[in-house]
């Protein structure tokens, strides 16, 4: 049997974080089995799906590096023949037509509310002769599904879970309006897509017992079934936007790696003994269904924040310069030229130890591009009083002479001061917030030989001027 899985996403808004670890589950699967993963987009709600959501969803997997096999499958495009294999259950009679009206089926969903029964219904036109319908109502077809018995689930999450045959009614497969419904058309496709293993959010649990029902009504064979516990808050909450319940393009724009955000996914609810950091490789060796929780999981941002540390430690420098450059062009008056690119290669080693997201990384690589005179934040302002200006100027001469690599500005400093008689800070702080405008910064001198001897001296003659 060749493995083949599927994420098959509502286009009814972006791909949010749930989302994104059912597409990634299925994808390791698949991959780890050598087999195929499928992307349908399930836009037979027509008032909701819209393009741009589908967009959001094929472009936050590319985003993410889950790559899918085959073309893309949208559903509406199959629901007449959807309609096709309705029809033909009606004829072989694992299917009626039902003519209850609006007004009946509230009724009676009152009428169990009423006598605390379970809201089903009832089989008013199971057995009954359509020659009876009333004039003018147009029919649904529901399946004519067992009503003793149970139906049994061997689920690879939650184990094997039972109910029984009369809490499951008669399911619609037709509208009255010839449209086909959700838990039918998904079998259909599933079936035609070669789907072994369906593994989804627990959410669509219950529908698994329904969709087993017409399965076995169309004599098709079951697929595995494998449902992922919902992700709650770090509070234990249902996720909400507070949480980071977001579309996965803002995972991007708050500048998380993709491959930091697949490691952290897969850690949210699957684990492989104490591996906390599992590259995208090692992942796709590892992944199992039993290695999937079965309790909620909880999303963290601090734990999110420190695997992106990781990965962007990790990270070739160039591709981190042109990850940050378009940040950085965003906020100032033109794109940045080739020297100002070599600049921050070659800072790069430097500045990803200290910063767990591309946001902070590009700010704190700001001042190596940033246009002179460089405005220094409130903290490092107050250290350029008129005394440190002026010793910025009378460094501004010894540096001049000076060879420009980090030892050799190190100890000109060192001898500037010690000629002074001052301590090395009273110089290097002002020359930091001078350099930077900030208090914080890689080694001074590392930043001197970086900016380059043309610049470091423009930045200092700024600064020494009276204000």
């Amino acid at each position: 049997m060749t493995v083949t899985v599927r994420f098959a996403p509502s286009p009814t808004g972006f791909l949010h974080i749930g989302g994104a670890r059912t597409a990634l589950f299925n994808w390791l699967f698949a991959r780890h089995h050598g087999g195929g993963f499928r992307l349908r987009i399930e836009d037979t709600d027509r008032q909701r799906s819209t393009p741009e959501a589908t967009a959001a969803i094929v472009d936050g997997l590319k985003w993410l590096g889950l790559d899918w096999d085959d073309e893309v499958v949208y559903q509406f495009s199959r629901a007449a023949y959807h309609a096709d294999i309705a029809r033909g259950l009606l004829d072989a009679g694992h299917a009626y037509r039902c003519y209850c009206t609006p007004e009946e089926l509230e009724a009676m969903r009152a009428k169990a509310l009423a006598e605390k029964r379970s809201v089903r219904y009832d089989g008013t036109w199971r057995d009954r002769d359509p020659a009876e319908a009333p004039p003018g109502v147009a029919p649904t077809i529901r399946l004519k599904a067992e009503q003793t018995g149970a139906t049994t689930i061997h689920d690879h999450v939650l184990g094997e879970v039972t109910v029984a045959n009369e809490e499951l009614d008669d399911l619609i497969i037709l509208r009255s309006d010839g449209t086909p419904t959700y838990n039918f058309s998904v079998v259909v496709d599933d079936h035609d897509m070669g789907i072994t293993h369906v593994i989804r959010g627990n959410e669509h649990f219950r529908n698994a017992f329904r969709q087993t029902q017409v399965y076995r009504a169309l004599g098709w064979a079951e697929p595995a079934w494998a449902h992922i516990p919902l992700i709650h808050g770090a509070d234990g909450a249902k996720m909400s936007k507070r949480h980071g319940a977001l579309g996965i393009e803002e995972y991007a724009k708050m500048g998380y790696l993709p491959e930091a955000l697949r490691n952290y996914l897969l850690r949210l609810g699957w684990s492989h003994g104490d591996d906390e950091i599992v590259s995208t490789e090692q992942a796709i060796a590892w992944f199992d269904l039993a290695g999937i929780h079965r309790s909620p999981a909880q999303f963290d941002f601090a734990k999110l924040d420190s695997i992106n540390a990781h990965y962007l430690r990790q990270a070739e420098d160039a591709r981190l310069v042109a990850l940050i450059v378009p940040r950085l062009e965003g906020d100032l008056p033109g794109t940045l030229t080739e020297i100002d690119r070599r600049r921050l290669q070659r800072a790069m080693p430097a500045l990803k130890p200290r910063a767990k997201t591309l946001v902070e990384l590009a700010e704190n690589a700001r001042f190596y591009v940033a246009p002179r005179p460089i405005a220094a934040a409130p903290d490092a302002a107050k250290l350029l009083t008129a005394e440190a200006r002026s010793l910025l100027g009378e460094l501004t001469g010894g540096l001049a002479a000076s060879e420009w690599q980090t030892a050799a500005l190190e100890a000109a400093l060192r001898d500037f001061s010690t000629a002074r008689g001052i301590k090395l800070g009273a110089v290097a702080q002002p020359l930091r917030a001078a350099l930077t405008g900030s208090l914080a910064s890689p080694g001074i001198f590392e930043v001197m030989e970086i900016l380059g001897r043309d610049e470091t001296l423009a930045r200092l003659d700024d600064a020494a001027q009276p204000r």
